[in-house]
Parts: structure tokens; sequence; C-alpha cells
């Protein structure tokens, strides 16, 4: 497609597990549109996750094409991926991985920070985005202070505070309850229009899936409409 954004060709990739080699993902091949919501359904173990570590610049391929708006991804080195992925893409997975020492505003200003922008200037960056989200009160709570469900309104926030052009979530209402769950799935939708994303998120939600644009199922390693 003329307007694609992520373009995935012949993708390859493999785990060698107790000596024996795991042929993960097999000639996949996948097309994301600019602005587009797409949701990846699978059980676990197929692949998912997977898929978005290479997408993020987290993980190399053993064979492929995979490009994210004009940056070749599978040509790039380790420094080039990470300074792709601290600038281009937004990560929120099922865990929050947030800091437990550090109070919400501090955790999503966190990318900022990495990247040398002050304090000064960070600070009302993630502050702006955590009121954002419904979470102007617990600006300087930590997070043993706060709910799952706020927790990952925090990680959403640090993973929109370098205000990214790709956004990927790995299973990211598997370890909350069905209504908290459900907010959360607005809040992604939300997200995802104010700030003019392209989402790919992998889950087994069927409920979160049905809110995208358009679902793929992960199965034998490739990609199918469904």
């Amino acid at each position: 497609m003329s307007d694609a954004f992520v373009r995935v060709t012949g993708l390859n990739k493999y785990y060698n597990v107790v000596g024996n080699r795991l042929h993960v993902l097999r000639d996949l091949d996948l097309s994301v549109n600019q602005g587009e919501m797409v949701a990846i359904m699978g059980a676990s173990g197929v692949g998912k996750s997977t898929l978005l570590h290479v997408l993020g610049g987290l993980d190399t391929i053993d064979g492929g094409d995979v490009r994210v708006g004009e940056h070749d991804i599978a040509g790039m080195g380790d420094e080039a991926r990470v300074a792709f992925r601290n600038r281009h893409i937004g990560f929120v997975f099922q865990f929050h991985h947030l800091l437990p020492e550090f109070t919400a505003v501090e955790n999503a200003a966190m990318p900022l920070r990495i990247a040398r922008v002050s304090a000064a200037d960070a600070r009302p960056r993630a502050e702006a985005l955590l009121r954002r989200v419904g979470l102007g009160e617990r600006l300087d709570h930590r997070p043993g202070m706060m709910s799952g469900g706020e927790q990952q309104r925090v990680a959403v926030s640090r993973a929109l505070v370098m205000q990214p052009t790709l956004l990927l979530a790995d299973e990211p209402t598997g370890d909350l309850d069905e209504a908290t769950a459900d907010s959360l799935h607005l809040l992604l939708r939300e997200m995802h229009a104010e700030f003019g994303l392209t989402a790919i998120i992998a889950t087994h939600n069927p409920r979160l899936a049905a809110q995208c644009d358009r679902m793929l199922r992960l199965e034998g390693g490739r990609l199918t409409p469904g």
C-alpha cells in the first residue's frame, strides 16, 4: 500500500531453545497504514511479543525487511536501533515496569530525562499527560500507592511523552480486571485519535481487539485476517 507506515516483508525470526532451533516468525508480511490501530491476536507463545519487539527495535531478525516510516529497522546497528526506539516508538507492556522509588510524574518523564531534557522542561510535559489520563491528583504518588489501572495509565503517559509516531502495546490489559481493562481500552483509543498515532496492539482480549480498526491473527508464524 502506498500509504503504509509499517511495512514488513518476509520476516523470519528464530530462537535457539535447549539446542533446538525454534522458528517463531515464518516469512511474515504486515502492512499498517498511517493512523491505523491494528490488533494482533493469538495464543500465548505464538510470537506476538517477538513481532512487537522487532518492530520497536528491541530485537533483531534472521531475514526479511522491516520498515517503519522511512526507517529501515532490519538494516540498523545496535546504536541506531536504540536511537530510533527512544525517539519514535512508545511501548506499553502488560506489566507497567514503573520504577518504585520514583513518583508518577518522574516515571512518566523518564524517557525525556534519558534524552537529556532538563527536569524543568520534562516535568510539565509529563504532568500534562498524567492529567489527561485522569491522574492529576496522583502526580507525586509512587507506584505502590496506586492501583494497577492507575499504574498502567502512568505507563501509557510514559509511552507518549516523547510524542512517538508508533505505539506498540503488548497485552496492555492482561493484568487488569474487566472493568479496569475496559477503561484502559477506551483510553488507548482516545489517545490514539488525539495524538494521531499509528498503533499495533498484541492481545488475546477480543473486547480490546474489537475496538481496533482491523484485527489480525498470528498462527504458525504468519499473520492472517482475524
